[in-house]
């Protein structure tokens, strides 16, 4: 936005020449070079944040450069020369900070993936312990049932000759007496 410096910040504007949403990583910048160099020229004196964008498109540099070419430093075929190698030296050092951001994505989804299968691998491994200690239990509670069951019978049929030895001491005793 070019505005007057006297108008409220969410006031009238003169003109917008970009757009800038620093929410996305890299931030997204949208920026009308030609208008932007153009103000710059006229005199406008942009605010930090104004300026870092512009610096960060090149726009201060282009100013730069043709301010150098005013004053006879060196000539605009130069002036293009060194502003093109800035630009590409620039993009490229953009598009290594999108795969590098990229690529620390893709390292983070993996490196949680592996946490999340050791981490179910430790769920399964407990889970089958338990069902094993589950199965264990079942095994004894119904070999105990059976037991008892045979262990009664046996008992059961114990209990009667018990019973005659009793009585047959009973007798004994009795007629000792």
């Amino acid at each position: 936005m070019v505005a007057d410096s006297r108008s409220p910040r969410d006031g009238r504007y003169i003109e917008r020449i970009g757009n800038y949403n620093p929410r996305t990583n890299p931030a997204t910048i949208e920026l009308d070079f030609d208008k932007a160099l153009g103000w710059l020229q006229k005199g406008a004196l942009p605010t930090e944040t104004c300026r870092a964008i512009l610096s960060y498109k090149g726009v201060l540099l282009k100013k730069h450069l043709l301010e150098g070419v005013k004053k006879g430093a060196f000539d605009e075929a130069e002036a293009n020369r060194r502003f093109e190698a800035w630009m590409k030296q620039n993009e490229e050092k953009i598009e290594s900070k999108k795969s590098s951001i990229e690529k620390s994505k893709d390292a983070d989804v993996s490196k949680r993936l592996l946490a999340e299968k050791k981490v179910n691998e430790e769920r399964a491994a407990r889970l089958a312990k338990k069902q094993a200690e589950l199965a264990a239990k079942e095994q004894a509670e119904t070999a105990s049932e059976e037991a008892p069951a045979e262990t009664s019978a046996e008992a059961a049929a114990e209990v009667p000759a018990a019973d005659d030895t009793s009585a047959e001491a009973a007798a004994e005793e009795a007629a000792t007496e």
